[in-house]
């Protein structure tokens, strides 16, 4: 069948894969989707006598290149077994491409992409969406444990934890600039963990989803943001579109990494809604700017991306005809969980829920 999502579950050290991926059978075998599950191609080559710590650097080369050619070939041949079914199908990556560009140097990367024929903006577009879940070194330190993985280097020790935490944060930046991008916290509850994946899974593959509000508050900052928080600057046009629907398109920079989105949100019931997310070119993007609604401006805005304590945070900064207004909002804080605030922001008001500070009304004329 065509339109196959292949979905990658990545994240650090001990985040919770393993289960993660047997929820996921479960539940969309349950629902008549055949799931196909790609396995962890490093662990496979380690097993099979390749070693990642290894000094030499032509057999780490070589290692790290194989790795990858085998992580495309296995790809490539699940999706062809996935089109013959005559069920809908779904595949899970456990781990996926730019995975392995986070255990070496930008230059040792960009050597063996080009050897393997392919590059990181390719590596990128193979996949529908990319979960993070974050290692429980980070902020769930209780719950660290190597003894589910015989494999892994990050031992249990206050080195292990910094060593799996600095691998967490690389593994994200990798990933960063994928429209479909998603960090899952950790939770003092696992199943909450577990019950955010099932339902960005079930958005990517456009099943209805109950309407959840993420927590949001105007803040002030009074200090720094974190040395590893990604800084990305974001243009947000709403379109004439449908009176029960949103539509927009949005221009995501990262430096020079610029991706463009067309989003639809739907409701299909009163607390139910189905979130359309699709990745455009650039001349797509250009032909449907003269779409705008004449009734709201462009939102620009500057966020800062960073996990603190186990949770995942955006500060946005607004600009133009909004400027002076700076949002935090969370993403996946269970109901009843408190937040983590990090020291350096001054909660000024919650509005969680308050549909004037909606970016569809901020947007407002």
């Amino acid at each position: 069948m065509d339109d196959i999502k292949k979905i990658v579950l990545t994240g650090g050290p001990c985040a919770g894969k393993t289960t993660a991926l047997v929820r996921i059978i479960e539940h969309f075998s349950g629902l008549g989707f055949k799931v196909f599950t790609i396995p962890e191609v490093p662990t496979l080559m380690t097993q099979a006598g390749m070693n990642y710590l290894t000094k030499n650097q032509a057999f780490f080369y070589e290692g790290e290149k194989a790795t990858l050619e085998l992580q495309l070939a296995l790809e490539d041949k699940f999706l062809r077994m996935a089109q013959q079914c005559k069920k809908p199908s779904v595949i899970v990556c456990d781990r996926g491409a730019m995975d392995i560009s986070a255990y070496m140097t930008p230059e040792m990367w960009a050597d063996i992409t080009r050897a393997v024929g392919t590059s990181t903006p390719e590596l990128r577009e193979r996949y529908d969406a990319v979960l993070h879940l974050v290692s429980a070194a980070d902020g769930a330190e209780q719950y660290y444990t190597t003894a589910n993985n015989a494999q892994r280097y990050e031992q249990m020790n206050e080195e292990g934890l910094r060593v799996a935490r600095s691998l967490d944060k690389k593994v994200i930046h990798a990933w960063t600039g994928h429209p479909h991008l998603r960090v899952i916290n950790n939770h003092d509850d696992f199943e909450a963990k577990m019950h955010r994946v099932l339902k960005e899974i079930s958005s990517v593959l456009a099943l209805p989803q109950p309407i959840v509000e993420e927590r949001k508050y105007i803040v002030n900052v009074t200090g720094p943001m974190p040395d590893d928080a990604i800084e990305s600057q974001i243009t947000q046009t709403y379109l004439k579109g449908y009176p029960d629907a949103e539509e927009r398109l949005r221009k995501h920079c990262w430096g020079q990494k610029v991706v463009y989105v067309h989003t639809t949100k739907k409701k299909t019931a009163e607390h139910e809604e189905l979130v359309t997310e699709r990745q455009i070119n650039q001349h797509l993007y250009e032909m449907m700017l003269p779409l705008a609604d004449p009734e709201r401006n462009t939102i620009d805005k500057t966020r800062h991306s960073f996990i603190w304590r186990g949770q995942y945070f955006e500060v946005d900064t607004y600009h133009a005809q909004l400027q002076g207004l700076v949002m935090l909002e969370t993403k996946g804080i269970a109901e009843g969980e408190s937040l983590n605030l990090p020291p350096f922001l001054e909660i000024v008001k919650e509005v969680t829920g308050c549909k004037d500070y909606y970016n569809y009304n901020l947007a407002l004329k």
